[in-house]
């Protein structure tokens, strides 16, 4: 009744045969990481995914996928053997929460297929709290000054310089110092240049700032400031001449309209402080050079590089763009007309030989006979001047006088022989080569030049054009 061992073993390879063999070994898989909440030890720890078999390698990398809070991690994929690898391409970020899916059908190279479905969260170097900005000065909306800014964050841990530094934007903001105090938990920002009055200022803080442990913000921040801490409108309040004396400049006690005096500057006084750009705000018209210093933080005062020119009326022009120390400008030019109290210049009179005085001042002719001494042709002119000269100038002026022959032209040249200064104001001259004439009139021009190139009794006083007169020699 029973078959014998052979004959069974036969029976079971027939059945086999005819049905063909059904392999029902699992597919199994080994994770990493492999539990909530585990730690991945570097910057490109790989996730791996270990199978017991070879596997069809696009079907199963297809339902790896990994995401943070922030969206979908990419990353490179590779095999090695019957494993599959996962490294992010960016590296992944201390403290953030990832979170591994593997959700679908895979299946291996013999055919065999399993069903996936498994969550797994995890974080890497670190899972350390996130940092935060616990406070900021100036607070949101507050008004500042535009100098001397600086900007404070307080962070809630020390934090990495470099990826806060990167994060940090301040709008209209160029160049910039930071300062990092409280072992890094404190930065402080702080403008190289002034700010711009009256404007909003706002800031940035992104996510990507990191703390020293690598851990990003939870978020961004920002913020604004105005600054419009200081709301008045510089102006000039006053215009007044000063005189330098001991090293310094002191009022000189009289008002612009009384005229401007040798020697004497020109202060500028401000409702309030002004900046740099005060300096450069004052010009003339006609122009006048000079500079422009600090008498104080609310006044300027302007020196001469000469004297103003005699008897003009300038125009003191302050711009509007002029700037107070926040950067405010005045708005408008300030405009002043003054007097420069400076005279020309001039001849009083001439008196010739001693003997005859003629008046420059009142009469128009310019025509004078002059007694001739015979043999010799000397003459002997005395010029008074309206002002007093200068040691210097007394040397300098009677080398620019002139007399040289006129009429006819067949008259010799005369030759200068003395020149004597009988008083700081009265000049005397001595000639000698005059010819008297013998029928035709003999005429010699005499020429005081004025100008800017002419004689000056001091630096800025000379006369306002030449003086010149025609003199007849007679007996």
């Amino acid at each position: 009744m029973f078959l014998s061992r052979n004959k069974l073993l036969l029976l079971c390879a027939i059945i086999l045969s005819s049905c063909g063999f059904a392999d029902l070994r699992p597919v199994l898989v080994t994770i990493t990481p492999d539990g909530s909440n585990s730690v991945l030890q570097s910057l490109y720890s790989p996730i791996m995914l270990e199978f017991n078999t070879e596997m069809a390698k696009h079907e199963t990398e297809g339902v790896l996928q990994v995401n943070s809070d922030i969206g979908t991690v990419s990353g490179d994929k590779y095999w090695e053997g019957d494993s599959l690898y996962f490294v992010p391409v960016q590296g992944w970020t201390a403290g953030v929460r990832y979170t591994l899916n593997l959700v679908g059908t895979i299946q291996a190279e013999d055919g065999r297929e399993a069903r996936i479905e498994r969550f797994i969260s995890f974080y890497a170097i670190n899972k350390n709290p996130p940092p935060s900005l616990d406070s900021f000065n100036p607070s949101n909306g507050s008004s500042v000054s535009v100098n001397n800014s600086v900007f404070e964050f307080n962070f809630s841990r020390s934090m990495d310089k470099i990826s806060v530094e990167s994060a940090i934007v301040i709008n209209g903001i160029g160049n910039k110092t930071f300062k990092w105090l409280d072992e890094d938990r404190v930065l402080n920002v702080i403008p190289d240049n002034a700010l711009s009055p009256w404007t909003m200022y706002r800031w940035n803080i992104k996510d990507s700032a990191k703390s020293a442990d690598g851990v990003p913000l939870a978020g961004s921040y920002s913020g604004y400031f105005i600054t419009d801490l200081d709301k008045t409108y510089p102006h000039v309040t006053e215009v007044y001449p000063v005189s330098f004396s001991d090293g310094c400049w002191y009022p000189a006690g009289i008002n612009m309209e009384a005229g401007l005096f040798p020697g004497y500057g020109i202060a500028v006084s401000f409702n309030k402080p002004m900046g740099e750009s005060a300096l450069r705000s004052i010009r003339f018209e006609p122009s006048l050079t000079g500079r422009t210093e600090f008498l104080s933080e609310d006044s300027v005062v302007y020196i001469f590089t000469r004297d103003p020119d005699p008897e003009t009326v300038y125009t003191l022009i302050v711009s509007g763009d002029a700037k107070d120390s926040e950067g405010i400008k005045t708005g408008s030019d300030y405009k002043l007309n003054f007097n420069s109290d400076i005279q020309f210049l001039r001849v009083n009179s001439i008196s010739v030989n001693e003997i005859s005085e003629y008046d420059c001042i009142t009469s128009e002719n310019k025509l004078i006979q002059t007694g001739v001494t015979p043999g010799t042709g000397q003459i002997l002119l005395s010029i008074n001047f309206s002002l007093r000269f200068s040691a210097e100038e007394k040397q300098n002026a009677p080398q620019r006088v002139q007399l040289s022959p006129f009429f006819p032209k067949t008259l010799k040249p005369v030759a200068l022989l003395s020149v004597n200064w009988i008083s700081d104001d009265r000049l005397c001259l001595k000639w000698e080569g005059l010819t008297l004439p013998e029928g035709i009139p003999h005429f010699y021009k005499l020429v005081i030049p004025g100008g800017k190139g002419g004689i000056s009794a001091g630096t800025g006083v000379f006369m306002k054009e030449d003086l010149i007169f025609y003199l007849e020699a007679v007996k």
